[in-house]
């Protein structure tokens, strides 16, 4: 029986233990908190995912919440204009819908499941030097903490990193209380308020300790008018913040906001990081090596909302690389190549995150201006969420958005 080591208990680890563990594997995973200290936590994202990534978690019967949570079958985008009313409003359908699970609820329900059927849980914050003992005792070691000193293991990839610094103050809240969108009162959906050149609001149902909420998730450039959160400790104050910004710069979503409160003390976040791709593979102290996994080696923004699906994509990924593998040393050139396997799809993820970060070029405003006019437009975009791939055809290149343009408009 094949021993691996997991450290890292998210989205990824978790995902990933688990399903190693179904099929025989003998598991350790490492994490840094009880599933109780999780629970009782702050919240740690906005994890919105769509169908693909949903159904990884299904092919291994981790569904655990897909009948509680709050099915989300549309992606709406607004963009505000210098009035501070939208120019641009529009809702698209999702060809299968999306969920958001709080991720206390997933991962602490999650690592007690891991427990129940049998796998080694270490609670323990790991440091380098504890991965090149461990290292010794295993046939492969996976490296899924996206934070702390063990990332800087991985070397950044300066050919796909072009920035080097955050591009966007990040700040969540937790909500109950808010109302329904008038547009769309009869199904959920993500809508993506764009504010030019000062940043986005993301709202969102979800799932969280105490039952249906919302997310209210702003992405401000730094520096701007929304970059306010740095400093600010008191939830009471970042959601009354949330909503002063709201007022301002998106009237539209602050008018069904205004009876909303926290969901709990533990309900918001801010924070800040550069997108950063790294080298896949860790070399440890004493030689040995270790494969980074998820958003430690490919840490995207969370403006187009793909890190919870990136990190169900990786696991997925590596648990065929690591099963079709068989008994055969899990030495470099495998590691390379399982990196490489998932790259095929995070490529995309990284090419479409990071252009959403600068100014959108003409030929995009055109595209999500005829998205109110065209519904297959809106409709197109927003199942590009699902599969970022896709925008490959028809979203960077003004030639190829204008030539799809004009099949549906016959100009």
């Amino acid at each position: 029986m094949r021993k691996i080591l997991i450290v890292g208990a998210g989205q990824s680890g978790l995902q990933l233990a688990l399903g190693l563990q179904s099929r025989g594997y003998e598991v350790t995973l490492m994490s840094n908190r009880t599933a109780d200290e999780i629970r009782s936590g702050r919240v740690m994202s906005t994890q919105c995912m769509f169908d693909t990534a949903l159904q990884h978690e299904r092919d291994l019967g981790l569904d655990f919440w897909e009948s509680q949570a709050p099915r989300i079958e549309g992606l709406g985008v607004s963009v505000a204009g210098p009035d501070s009313g939208r120019l641009i409003d529009w809702v698209g359908k999702l060809d299968g819908y999306a969920q958001s699970v709080d991720q206390r609820v997933k991962m602490a329900g999650w690592m007690e499941t891991f427990a129940q059927r049998g796998g080694q849980l270490v609670i323990h914050g790991a440091a380098v030097g504890d991965l090149d003992y461990f290292s010794r005792s295993y046939d492969l070691v996976l490296v899924a903490a996206g934070k702390g000193e063990l990332v800087s293991m991985f070397g950044r990839d300066a050919s796909r990193s072009p920035y080097s610094e955050p591009q966007r103050a990040l700040a969540v809240a937790y909500v109950h209380g808010l109302g329904p969108r008038p547009e769309h009162p009869d199904f959920d959906a993500v809508r993506c308020n764009i504010v030019p050149g000062v940043g986005e609001l993301f709202v969102m149902p979800t799932l969280t300790t105490g039952g249906r909420a919302d997310i209210l998730f702003w992405e401000g450039v730094p520096g701007g008018p929304l970059d306010a959160f740095q400093g600010v400790k008191d939830p009471a104050e970042h959601l009354s913040l949330t909503l002063e910004l709201m007022e301002k710069f998106t009237p539209w979503e602050y008018a069904r906001a205004t009876k909303v409160e926290l969901t709990d003390a533990g309900g918001t976040l801010a924070g800040r990081y550069a997108p950063t791709v790294r080298n896949p593979i860790g070399r440890l102290p004493g030689g040995g090596l270790v494969l980074g996994v998820a958003d430690v080696v490919v840490a995207n923004d969370p403006i187009t909302g793909q890190g919870s699906n990136s990190a169900s994509k990786c696991a997925a990924a590596y648990l065929a690389a690591i099963v079709e593998h068989g008994e055969k040393p899990f030495d470099e050139e495998w590691m390379r190549g399982a990196f490489d396997r998932y790259w095929q799809t995070a490529q995309h993820v990284t090419k479409w995150t990071n252009a959403m970060l600068a100014p959108p070029p003409e030929h995009v405003l055109n595209l999500l201006g005829a998205a109110g006019q065209l519904q297959p437009i809106a409709d197109r975009f927003a199942n590009g969420f699902n599969d970022p791939s896709d925008f490959e055809n028809f979203f960077f290149d003004p030639e190829k958005t204008n030539a799809y343009l004009a099949s549906l408009t016959g100009n």
